[in-house]
């Protein structure tokens, strides 16, 4: 029996393949296993190929791989679309008595199990029921307790009557049944449970968690995938702690009500995606010149335009680093695990308000809408660190009044770091425009305050790279020749990846940059390695041309960009073979 168990279900958009992959890894989690998921969806609401797949250990699982043991078809399709992941072994669960599924035939040495899914759906109350009874069929299949289920069940269903709830726990039993009274087959699976206790939530969702604990009462955005869900998990959540969710009618209202929200002294940001910074980056410069310290969550898609709205791509990075006319000062955070979109955000919003600069925070698809089991302790509240920066009040205002008594909310300073007074601050009224200003805010076309005030601006930057750390994260063999470096969504693969290699006699150091800009110097530990290769999705290899910026050194790349993430085994492939070029030539 392999240490981990990859299961799939698959069908049209519509067919609620979601949900039902949902159901089963919240199950799984509840059971006290490790859970990580990946979804391939189609940009429509019906039609369209599918699917959902969920990799199951009890030991910490942080990619998929390219193997899948049980597979739920609900349609041809399926089947055909994850063959080169079905081996000998696996088990396809299809419902033989749908029309579409009639002449289905199962590849050469699969076990297939035929299961009325419609009909027993029908009997315990509703053909809507039919993915449910393939849960239990499943279940039955990698031994696994349907109580685990029932859990799940009860937490998706709980809301809507108790008779619904008890109506799928039948239809699950109904299939779990059929399996044990029609296939006389011992199967190679059995799912462990433990006593652990796991949290499941995505990076979307980790990054609204993060927003929440860092003290953000007001988010505006409009509905843009794959980043909708930030807006999602902070709707009914943020207002318990006197804040508040608008859908706005396009990204540009959204960033402009942050914007307005933000020069009110609330913590303040939007989330959209690619398309969606396009339409913001106007408003992107104005932040910057006012100084109004707001974050802007990017979830990167495939592009360019519409491109593939629901497929994974790390295409945004030049966009973030260099979009908007004129030079903007700029932060850019880029997590490299979901529990770390938690972290980051929390630091965006710190950073933010520190060095009163828009703060980019960038995930991508793959991240933002994995679910993945941590530990609750993972997101330990009393961790959170909350710093406004330099807020002045009445007792310290005085410090900062010009000649002329008005309050300078773009004095120049040595670090670059002007005060903040919040409305209702006595004598901090002041106004602040996308005109070059002075110190007072008022516009100005004197060459020696632009001078000043675009140094100014500039040198936040710099005191940021003295006063934080820039570190990235390190794994792998320390001493190894080979340095192989990432940044974003690619980590979990990565290092599942080391193992991989490890197998086969090569070791390799990794370097997870989670900071784009300000980043880390790697001058050093790119001088230090014989082999250097940068993974990323995208073609034109946008961060290994800033680390041959920086270093002044040419790199291998390991890029990606069909719309797909890296897997383990694939990406421990990719760099064999990168590094096999690389000797031949």
């Amino acid at each position: 029996m392999p240490a981990d168990f990859n299961w799939a279900v698959g069908g049209e958009a519509g067919d609620g393949i979601d949900s039902t992959g949902k159901i089963f890894a919240q199950a799984l989690s509840r059971a006290g296993r490790h859970v990580f998921t990946s979804k391939d969806f189609a940009s429509r609401i019906r039609g369209g190929y599918t699917a959902y797949k969920v990799r199951t250990s009890v030991d910490k699982v942080q990619s998929v791989v390219d193997r899948l043991d049980v597979l739920i078809a609900l349609t041809p399709r399926t089947i055909e679309e994850n063959l080169e992941e079905l081996h000998e072994g696996s088990v396809i669960i299809y419902d033989g008595e749908r029309t579409t599924m009639q002449d289905v035939e199962i590849p050469e040495g699969m076990i297939g199990i035929d299961v009325p899914l419609k009909r027993l759906a029908e009997e315990a109350g509703g053909a809507i029921m039919r993915n449910v009874v393939a849960l239990g069929a499943a279940c039955e299949v990698a031994e696994f307790p349907i109580e685990n289920l029932d859990s799940a069940l009860e937490k998706r269903f709980s809301d809507k009557g108790q008779k619904l709830v008890d109506n799928n726990k039948e239809a699950a039993r109904a299939g779990r049944s059929y399996v044990a009274d029609e296939y006389d087959h011992e199967f190679d699976y059995d799912l462990e449970t433990t006593d652990e206790d796991y949290v499941l939530l995505n990076g979307d969702e980790a990054i609204g968690m993060g927003a929440i604990a860092a003290g953000c009462r007001f988010y505006a955005g409009y509905p843009i995938t794959p980043a909708t869900d930030v807006m999602t998990y902070l709707t009914g959540r943020i207002e318990r702690y006197g804040g508040h969710v608008v859908q706005a009618e396009d990204e540009l209202s959204a960033i402009n009500m942050a914007l307005g929200a933000a020069r009110g002294g609330a913590r303040s940001m939007t989330a959209t995606s690619g398309p969606g910074i396009d339409l913001m980056t106007e408003t992107f410069g104005l932040i910057a010149t006012s100084e109004t310290p707001l974050v802007i969550c990017n979830v990167m898609r495939s592009g360019p335009s519409t491109g593939m709205p629901t497929k994974q791509e790390q295409g945004d990075l030049n966009q973030m680093l260099y979009g908007g006319h004129g030079e903007v000062p700029r932060f850019v955070l880029a997590p490299t695990t979901i529990a770390e979109c938690f972290w980051k955000t929390v630091e965006a919003f710190n950073l933010a308000e520190k060095y009163q600069l828009p703060v980019y925070l960038t995930a991508d698809l793959s991240m933002a809408v994995t679910e993945q089991t941590f530990t609750p302790d993972t997101f330990d509240m009393d961790e959170v660190e909350v710093d406004r920066g330099n807020v002045v009040d009445e007792t310290t205002i005085d410090d900062h009044m010009s000649e002329s008594g008005g309050f300078q909310p773009h004095e120049i300073t040595d670090d670059g770091i002007s005060p903040r007074a919040f409305p209702g601050t006595a004598d901090g009224a002041h106004m602040s425009t996308g005109l070059e200003h002075d110190e007072q805010g008022r516009r100005t076309e004197d060459t020696e305050m632009r001078v000043d005030q675009v140094d100014k601006r500039n040198r936040k930057v710099e005191t940021a790279r003295d006063r934080e750390d820039w570190s990235p994260r390190e794994f792998g063999d320390a001493d190894a020749d080979t340095l192989v470096i990432s940044w974003g969504s690619n980590e979990g693969a990565l290092a599942e990846a080391v193992e991989f290699l490890a197998d086969d006699g090569l070791d390799v150091r990794v370097l997870s940059v989670p900071y784009i800009f300000p980043r880390p110097d790697l001058t050093e530990d790119v001088e230090a390695a014989e082999n250097v290769v940068v993974v990323e999705c995208n073609e034109q290899g946008q961060f290994a041309d800033l680390v041959e910026h920086d270093v002044l050194e040419r790199v291998d790349r390991v890029n990606k960009y069909n719309g797909v993430r890296f897997k383990a085994d694939e990406l421990a492939d990719d760099i064999k073979a990168t590094l096999a070029e690389g000797v031949e030539a």
